[in-house]
């Protein structure tokens, strides 16, 4: 059974990140969600989210995900990956480093991106993907997102090359590489995956025992401040805490995602977030504590 707070895992190829939490998800056990999906043909760092540590959800959205990723120039897909039927072919053979080095750099920063049509975004109320799987056309409309850092890690051209970005969340990586390749006018589509990281976090890959994170190890991305008791039960009945006493975040994010909340602790245990400003203005309490 795993207790309450974030867990590392690892996702290896072939399963959906639902099947990985059912194999360590327990009868009885406390609520169990992932915080950030994996597809099925990709590997890499899953968090597993248990017992109020769900809530955190919204705030592991923002942060730096990397990845590296296979890249096969020639061929397009429908799904952007190898699993997809072929939309469109043609010649690598003009495909050099400088011209990908300086398509890749115009993706950089925040750009308006196209899921893919079978992506997990909803489309009328619905999955795209349970939508196109039906057979129905799908168009999935844009979405803003942020690519950090993007670099090539080689080509073996004119056949393929390997790729690593940090990414905020909501970034396809197969739409990505479906762009790059409409940007250098070769076709091209994703073969394979890996998220090697997650905020502080890495992928200790598949022999790895799941990895506890609780108490001021979680969400180190944040400042936090040590509450009194007084402070503390104020916290619980929802009131403001008066500003000021931060501690700065271990680990700071890097310029450009979105600002973090404040982690509210007592006794070692994170006990709720609250927004800074000339009052601490609590959102999130957590009852018992992680």
């Amino acid at each position: 059974m795993l207790a309450p707070g974030i867990h590392l895992l690892h996702k290896p190829v072939g399963l959906s990140s639902k099947a990985v939490l059912d194999g360590v998800r327990s009868p009885g056990g406390p609520a169990l969600c992932h915080g950030g999906a994996l597809d099925p043909f990709a590997e890499g760092l899953l968090l597993g989210l248990a017992g109020e540590a769900t809530r955190l959800f919204p705030f592991l959205h923002g942060i730096p995900k990397v990845y590296e990723a296979e890249v096969v120039w020639g061929v397009e897909t429908d799904t952007g990956d190898l699993h997809g039927a072929t939309v469109a072919e043609g010649p690598a053979d003009a495909l050099n480093g400088a011209r990908l080095a300086a398509a890749l750099a115009s993706f950089v920063g925040w750009h308006d991106q196209v899921p893919p049509a079978t992506s997990n975004k909803r489309v009328d109320g619905e999955r795209a993907w349970v939508r196109a799987h039906r057979g129905e056309a799908v168009v999935v409309p844009p979405s803003r997102v942020y690519l950090h850092a993007a670099e090539w890690l080689g080509h073996t051209l004119p056949g393929r090359s390997r790729l690593q970005l940090v990414t905020a969340g909501g970034y396809y990586v197969r739409s990505l590489v479906r762009d790059l390749g409409r940007a250098v006018g070769v076709p091209a589509h994703l073969a394979g995956l890996h998220r090697t990281g997650i905020g502080p976090w890495v992928d200790a890959g598949p022999q790895a025992p799941p990895q506890r994170i609780q108490g001021e190890a979680l969400l180190p991305w944040c400042a936090s401040r040590r509450l009194t008791a007084a402070e503390r039960l104020l916290a619980n009945a929802g009131g403001p805490l008066p500003g000021g006493g931060l501690r700065p975040p271990p680990w700071p994010l890097p310029a450009g995602f979105p600002p973090a909340p404040v982690r509210l602790f007592s006794e070692g245990r994170l006990v709720g977030l609250a927004d800074e400003g000339e009052e601490l203005v609590v959102h999130t309490r957590f009852s018992r504590g992680l």
